[in-house]
């Protein structure tokens, strides 16, 4: 591929989408060429921002005949590194695809462009009564391409799915410039292979989305929040699977050991929740649904199966203050993990009855190799986000010996009946691991299904696979 672009190149690419949308400046190129990965930064060689998919079609065609690797970007949120240019060339920043096309309700359907954001478009449906349940904890930032391209899922997912389960049809511009639809709007679908799936969760290394059509359902009328101390980090992780067995599915069931509580509560100085000692992890757990009755038996029902596992006094939200307070400290504890220290986020899943097992061999693994961990995460589908923490680990440790660790930890995921990354992707930084979730086959089926996409490869290289493709 061609990493560095001819000036001809760049004019050919500026005029596309015009002087004020095409950026070579250093300053652009570093802003563009980082994410919320760690301290990563690859820069690439132009940065461009089209408004329609034509433009989108103009430059893949353009850069799939002179070979040039093309990144393609949302808001720059992800955590696996899939945003950045690591081979430089193109950096195709969607956040000119801002606009909510049509709220469909008679259909309970919306048709929207990939560079919305997730809480823009929550906000905009729950206008009118409807409800898009994906949340991502960077909901107020996040574009819902990205969402796409990771499968997202975020608190919500617990109950109403992820991502994934929203999506209908898509407007898609392939690698070689062809504009196509993936699928049909329709809520069943049995018209050949789903396209429309394939290309949830490929994290941009199959086309780029233009246009995302969601299905919606009513929203709930009411919810309730519990604040649950425990005074074992295990118990609390026992208790999330008990929970379930009682017949009660939540809207929301989040985990957060001690650390991850005083962190935040440090870096957020506005939290009035008092922690005693003696606590070392939290439930917070969410119910909705339209009958208030029903959901205050859910929460009695709740409260007799975690008194069961050494939980302290259940803190009761009962106004939409205090239930926004307990969900911004919940959707705070990353800032405040990165504000402490230098840090790895790995994105662990397993069933949910195997959380505690996981939770015990992460510190196992830990003490083993040195380091310090901080783990929090979304107890109710079993998505642990394992925060590894440099503080004063020698750089000699962190570089040659913590990507031991963490093959351990994903190693002990797969034992455990689960996987290596729930929502956050392979990107870059994981690619190193896939094979301990992925056999051979299974990866060589994906290649070839990337090639068959792309053939020169040119399309946010180096995810997922590693090297060109």
């Amino acid at each position: 591929m061609n990493t560095i672009l001819e000036p001809e190149q760049i004019v050919y690419l500026r005029a596309q989408v015009g002087e004020e949308h095409c950026f070579t400046d250093d300053e652009r190129l570093t802003q563009y060429g980082q994410d919320e990965t760690e301290d990563l930064v690859y820069k690439p060689t132009i940065v461009l921002r089209p408004a329609n998919a034509q433009e989108v079609s103009a430059i893949l065609k353009y850069c799939q005949a002179h070979q040039i690797p093309v990144t393609p970007r949302g808001a720059g949120t992800g955590l696996s590194g899939g945003a950045l240019p690591v081979y430089g060339g193109v950096c195709l920043s969607m956040e000119r695809f801002n606009k909510i096309i049509e709220i469909d309700e008679r259909n309970l359907q919306a048709t929207v462009e990939p560079g919305v954001i997730n809480e823009v478009f929550q906000e905009a449906v729950k206008e009118k009564g409807l409800f898009y349940p994906p949340d991502p904890a960077s909901k107020g930032s996040c574009f819902l391409g990205g969402n796409l391209a990771h499968s997202s899922g975020g608190p919500k997912a617990v109950k109403y799915g992820t991502t994934r389960d929203y999506v209908l049809n898509m407007e898609l511009v392939l690698p070689t410039g062809e504009i196509i639809w993936t699928g049909a709007n329709v809520l069943k679908y049995s018209t050949g292979y789903n396209l429309t799936h394939l290309l949830i969760g490929s994290e941009g290394t199959l086309g780029i989305i233009t246009k995302i059509v969601f299905r919606l359902i009513p929203l709930p009328t009411y919810n309730l929040v519990l604040l649950v101390p425990f005074f074992s980090a295990a118990r609390a992780c026992e208790a999330v699977s008990a929970v379930f067995r009682a017949g009660i599915t939540p809207s929301g069931m989040e985990f957060m050991e001690r650390d991850a509580i005083d962190w935040v509560m440090k870096f957020e100085t506005d939290l009035n929740v008092s922690v005693k000692p003696e606590v070392q992890a939290h439930l917070l757990i969410e119910v909705d649904g339209n009958d208030l009755d029903l959901l205050y038996k859910d929460c009695e029902k709740i409260s007799e199966v975690v008194q069961q596992f050494d939980c302290d006094e259940i803190l009761f939200a009962d106004t939409a203050d205090q239930k926004n307070m307990l969900w911004k400290m919940r959707r705070k504890v990353a800032e405040a993990v990165k504000s402490n220290s230098v840090y790895k986020e790995e994105d662990t899943v397993v069933p949910r009855a195997e959380l505690p097992a996981l939770l015990e061999g992460v510190k196992r693994i830990g003490k083993k190799y040195g380091f310090k961990s901080v783990c929090y995460g979304h107890a109710g589908d079993g998505n642990l986000h394992v925060n590894i923490i440099k503080g004063d680990l020698p750089d000699a440790i962190w570089e040659n010996e913590l990507p031991k660790g963490i093959a351990e930890i994903f190693e002990l995921c797969v034992q455990l009946g689960g996987t290596i990354s729930g929502e956050h992707g392979i990107g870059l930084v994981q690619q190193p691991y896939i094979g301990i979730a992925i056999d051979a086959k299974r990866l060589e089926l994906m290649r070839g299904i990337k090639t068959l996409f792309d053939p020169n490869g040119i399309l946010n290289p180096g995810k997922i696979f590693g090297g060109g493709r």
